[in-house]
C-alpha cells in the first residue's frame, strides 16, 4: 500500500446541477451517469432577505401581473439562500452542498445578493460558509449587464463597490473561500473589457477572474420559442468565442498587474437554436481548442448545466416527470471529453504506508490518499469490494479506479466496480491501481475540539478534512459465472 497525492488538471471542469432552468440532480445519479467526479459542483442561489416577499421563491410570488422574461420578477428566480439571517443550516443550499463534498468535488455558489445589505450581513455569510473548506464564490455575476434584478437597484459603481466589500469580508472572516468576480468581457471595438474602470478595483480584490459567454443561447426562454423567423437567440462562433476569452484574461493581466486563475462559469450551445447534434460539435471543438492550447491560460469551466428544463443541459427534463432525465446527444460527447487526460485530476504515487493510515481531504485538488494494487487476470464478471472492518464500514470514501470514480456512503457493506469493465475490456493479465480517498463524512469540516463548526474560530480544520484508514476492503475478483445451465 502506497500513499497518493491527487492534484489538479490542466484544465478542471465544473458542472451546473440546477437554476432557475431546473432542479438539483443528486450526485450519485450524476456519478453513475458519468464515471467521473468533477472539480466542483455550481449551485446557483439568491438572497434578498430584506424583501417583504421573502423568502418565496421569486417565480410564485404573485405580483398580478403574467411575467414577460427568466428575470421579471421582485428578485432574481434562483431557489432562496435560507442561510443569513435565516441560519437554516439543514435547508438549501446547505443540504445539496454536504453531498457535493461527500461526493469528492467542491462547491461552486453563486448567490445573487441584494446590493443594499450591509457588512454584517455578509459576515453572516461567511460564517455559513466556513465549513466547507475550499469553496469559490461568486457574487452578483454577469455584473455588466442588465437582466438581472440587482442591476435594477444600484448602480455599476455600487455594484463593483458591494463585491469589494463582500470580498474583503470573506478573505477576513471566511479565508477558505475563493472570491469569483464574473464581468465583462473583452470589446474589440475598444481595446477594453466592457465597464473596465468601474470594475477595476472588483478585479484587483477577486480571487479568481471568470466571464460568462454561450456559445448560442435562446434567452427568451421559456417565455417563446426559437424559430428562424423571431429574434430571441443568439449564436456566436466557437473560434471567436474562444479568442475573446483569451483576449479578456490578456487584458486583465495588463490593467492590474496581476495573474490570476482564469475560469468561464457558465459555458454551453443551446440545443433550441443549434439541434442536439450542432450543440454537441460546438461544446467538443471548444474544448479541443482548449486541449491543444499551449498557453494554458484557463483554469476551469463550467458546462452549464447537467439537467435542464429547456435544452442547455446533458439531459433535459422529462415534462411529465421532473425527477427523470432525457439524455441528450451531448452527453455523451461530454463524457468523453470528460475522461481524456487535460481533463482528469492528476494522481501520484508516494512511499509504502501502513495500516491504520491517516489520509487528507483538501480539496477536489489538493488531497493525500492510499493505493492498492489489484491483479487482474482477464476480463472479470465480479469484481466488488466489501467493507466488514466496521470502523471501515461506517466511513465516507471515494474510490478512483482506472480513471472512473466511486463512492461508498457511510454504512454501505459492498461496491462493486464493474461498471469500468463494461467499458474497458481486458485482453491481458494486468495490475490495476485503487486509490482511496477520504472525504468529509458529513460533508463538513470540524475543529478538532468538536466546537460548532459555524461558529468555531479560523483555523486549518477550515482547509483540511482528516481520517484515519484501519483497514483495507475485501477484493473479490471472478472470472467465471456461479452458475450457467
Amino acid at each position: 500500500m502506497n500513499k497518493v497525492f491527487l492534484k489538479g488538471c490542466e484544465c478542471a471542469l465544473d458542472l451546473g446541477d440546477g437554476s432557475e432552468r431546473g432542479f438539483y440532480v443528486n450526485q450519485d445519479y450524476i456519478l453513475g451517469k458519468l464515471g467521473k467526479v468533477h472539480r466542483g459542483i455550481s449551485l446557483m442561489y439568491t438572497y434578498y432577505p430584506n424583501d417583504k416577499e421573502w423568502p418565496t421563491r421569486a417565480s410564485k410570488i404573485d405580483t398580478g401581473r403574467e411575467a414577460t422574461g427568466a428575470w421579471d420578477y421582485p428578485y432574481e428566480d434562483y431557489f432562496p439562500y435560507r442561510g443569513g439571517r435565516e441560519g437554516l443550516h439543514n435547508d438549501e443550499p446547505f443540504n445539496f452542498m454536504n453531498e457535493i463534498r461527500k461526493h469528492g468535488q467542491d462547491v461552486v455558489l453563486t448567490l445573487t445578493i441584494d446590493p443594499a445589505l450591509t457588512r454584517d450581513d455578509i459576515i453572516l455569510l461567511a460564517k455559513d460558509l466556513r465549513p466547507y473548506g475550499r469553496l469559490l464564490l461568486r457574487v452578483n455575476h454577469e455584473c455588466t449587464g442588465n437582466w438581472f434584478c440587482y442591476t435594477k437597484r444600484a448602480t455599476y459603481q455600487q455594484i463593483s463597490d458591494f463585491f469589494v466589500m463582500v470580498a474583503n469580508v470573506m478573505h477576513e472572516y471566511a479565508p477558505n473561500v475563493k472570491m469569483i468576480l464574473c464581468a465583462g468581457l473583452y470589446e474589440d471595438a475598444t481595446g477594453k473589457l466592457e465597464m473596465e474602470d468601474i470594475f477595476l478595483p472588483a478585479h484587483k480584490v477577486a480571487d479568481i477572474w471568470s466571464g460568462d459567454n454561450y456559445l448560442s443561447l435562446h434567452w427568451g426562454w421559456p417565455n417563446d420559442v426559437a424559430t428562424k423567423e423571431t429574434a430571441n437567440y443568439g449564436d456566436w462562433d466557437v473560434d471567436t468565442v474562444y479568442a475573446k476569452f483569451k483576449k479578456t484574461i490578456h487584458r486583465l493581466r495588463e490593467i492590474t498587474g496581476q495573474d490570476k486563475p482564469m475560469v468561464l462559469s457558465e459555458l454551453n450551445a443551446d440545443g433550441d437554436v443549434n439541434g442536439p447534434y450542432i450543440q454537441a460539435q460546438k461544446m467538443k471543438h471548444f474544448m479541443e481548442l482548449v486541449e491543444k492550447d499551449d498557453e494554458k491560460w484557463l483554469s476551469a469551466f463550467t458546462l452549464y448545466q447537467f439537467r435542464d428544463d429547456g435544452r442547455l443541459g446533458l439531459e433535459i427534463t422529462d415534462p411529465n416527470n421532473s425527477d427523470v432525465g432525457i439524455e441528450q446527444p451531448l452527453l455523451r460527447t461530454y463524457r468523453e471529453m470528460l475522461h481524456r487526460p487535460y481533463f482528469s485530476q492528476k494522481i501520484e504515487s508516494g512511499d509504502e504506508v501502513k495500516l491504520p493510515a491517516k489520509l487528507r481531504w483538501g480539496n477536489s485538488e489538493d488531497a493525500e490518499g492510499v493505493e492498492v494494487n489489484i491483479k487482474v487476470e482477464k476480463d472479470p464478471l465480479f469484481c466488488e469490494l466489501y467493507f466488514k472492518d466496521e470502523k471501515l464500514k461506517a466511513m465516507n470514501l471515494m474510490f478512483e479506479f482506472g480513471g472512473h470514480w466511486f463512492y461508498k456512503a457511510p454504512g454501505v457493506k459492498c461496491i462493486d466496480l464493474m461498471s469500468y469493465f463494461f467499458e474497458h475490456k481486458i485482453t491481458a493479465p494486468t495490475t490495476m491501481k485503487l486509490r482511496i480517498f477520504a472525504t468529509p463524512a458529513d460533508g463538513l469540516n470540524h475543529p478538532a475540539d468538536g466546537s460548532d463548526p459555524f461558529k468555531a474560530e479560523i483555523g486549518d480544520w477550515m482547509n483540511n478534512y482528516y481520517a484515519e484508514l484501519p483497514a483495507l476492503p475485501e477484493i473479490r475478483v471472478e472470472y467465471e459465472p456461479v452458475a450457467q445451465a
